[in-house]
C-alpha cells in the first residue's frame, strides 16, 4: 500500500517561475478582461451629471469675526450662527422629500422629442407604480440617487450634482433646483419674520389695553380723591398706581420697538442664496469611465492569472495515491 505525503508548498520562487512559464497568460487574460470591460462599457447608456455651485449668506445678526469664523469653518462647525443657515442645511433641503417631489413634478422640456413637448421628470424618468402617490414615492426613490450635494466646511460652498440620461435636462434640473431652494429659503425665512411681527403686534394692542385701564384707573383716583396729599394711606396708593401706569408705558414703548425692528427683519432678515456657477450642458458623459473600468479589466485579469496559475501549481505538486 502506497504512502500519501503531505502537500508540496509552493515557494514565491517557484510561483514566479510558473508566471514567466505561462506569461501568455499571465498578459492576456489582464488585456482580455479589460477589452471585455470597455466593450461593456460602449454598450452601457451614457450618464451626464451637470453640476451647480452657490453659497448660503447668512443674515448679519448671526455673522461671527473672520478670524473665529475660519478657525470654526475648518473644524466644519458653525459658532453662533443659527443651524438653519449652515450650508449642511442646505445641501439637505436639496434632498429632503418636498424639494424632489416638487422638482418630480415640474415640466421640462422632453429631449426625446423634435417638436418641443413638454413633460414632468417624472414621466421622463419613466418611473410607474401602481398609483399616483406609489409612482411619487418610487421616483422620489429613483431621483434621489440621481442628486448629490457636497459641502466645502472651510468656504461653505455648497455643490449640488444631478445625474441624468440627457445632458440639457440635467443642466435644467441642477438649476431649477437651485431655485425652488431660493424660494423656500425665503418663504421660510419670512414667514418666521411674519410670525415674530405678527406676534409684537398683539401684544402692543394688549399692552396699550393694559396701559388705558391703569391710566383709567389713576384719574378715577384723581376724581374721588382731590385732595389725596393730605392722607399718608392715599399717598401710598397714588404712587402704586402711578407705577402700574409707568410701567405699562414701558411695556407699550419697548413693543413699539421691537414691532418696527420685526417689520425691518420680515425683508431684510433673509439670507440670500449666491449662485458662484449656474449648470451648463456637459458636453462629456460621467459615467461610464471606461478608463477606470479597463484599469479595474486589468487588474482584475491579473488577480485570475496569478491564481489560476498558482492553484494549478498547487495541484501539480500534490502527492497522488
Amino acid at each position: 500500500m502506497t504512502e500519501l505525503g503531505g502537500p508540496t508548498e509552493i515557494s514565491l520562487l517557484d510561483l514566479l517561475v510558473s508566471l514567466r512559464r505561462r506569461w501568455r497568460m499571465v498578459i492576456g487574460l489582464p488585456i482580455a478582461l479589460a477589452v471585455v470591460a470597455v466593450v461593456i462599457s460602449f454598450l452601457m447608456r451614457p450618464t451626464y451629471t451637470a453640476s451647480t455651485t452657490f453659497v448660503p449668506e447668512a443674515s448679519a445678526g448671526t455673522k461671527l469675526p473672520s478670524g473665529l469664523a475660519g478657525l470654526a469653518g475648518q473644524f466644519g462647525l458653525s459658532v453662533g450662527a443659527d443651524a438653519s443657515q449652515s450650508p449642511r442645511f442646505y445641501a439637505d433641503v436639496l434632498k429632503s422629500r418636498e424639494l424632489l417631489e416638487r422638482t418630480l413634478r415640474t415640466r421640462y422640456a422632453d429631449p426625446r422629442s423634435a417638436t418641443g413637448d413638454s413633460a414632468s421628470l417624472l414621466v421622463l424618468l419613466r418611473i410607474g407604480g401602481r398609483s399616483g402617490p406609489d409612482s411619487m414615492s418610487n421616483g422620489v426613490r429613483a431621483f434621489s440617487g440621481q442628486v448629490g450635494t457636497r459641502v466645502d466646511v472651510q468656504t461653505g460652498v455648497v455643490r449640488l450634482a444631478v445625474s441624468s440620461r440627457y445632458p440639457v435636462l440635467a443642466a435644467a434640473v441642477a438649476n431649477q433646483m437651485v431655485v425652488y431652494l431660493s424660494d423656500f429659503n425665503t418663504h421660510t425665512r419670512q414667514s418666521q419674520a411674519r410670525e415674530r411681527r405678527r406676534f409684537v403686534q398683539q401684544r402692543i394692542a394688549e399692552a396699550e389695553t393694559e396701559l388705558r385701564s391703569a391710566e383709567g384707573t389713576l384719574r378715577a383716583f384723581y376724581e374721588r380723591n382731590r385732595t389725596w396729599q393730605q392722607s399718608p394711606q392715599l399717598i401710598f396708593e397714588e404712587g402704586r398706581l402711578r407705577r402700574q401706569v409707568d410701567i405699562r408705558q414701558e411695556v407699550d414703548v419697548t413693543l413699539q420697538r421691537e414691532f418696527e425692528t420685526a417689520r425691518i427683519e420680515e425683508v431684510n432678515d433673509t439670507p440670500v442664496i449666491t449662485i458662484i456657477d449656474s449648470a451648463t450642458t456637459p458636453q462629456r458623459p460621467s459615467r461610464p469611465r471606461r478608463a477606470v473600468m479597463a484599469a479595474l479589466g486589468l487588474l482584475l485579469g491579473a488577480i485570475v492569472a496569478v491564481f489560476a496559475i498558482a492553484w494549478g501549481e498547487y495541484v501539480n505538486r500534490s502527492p497522488r495515491a
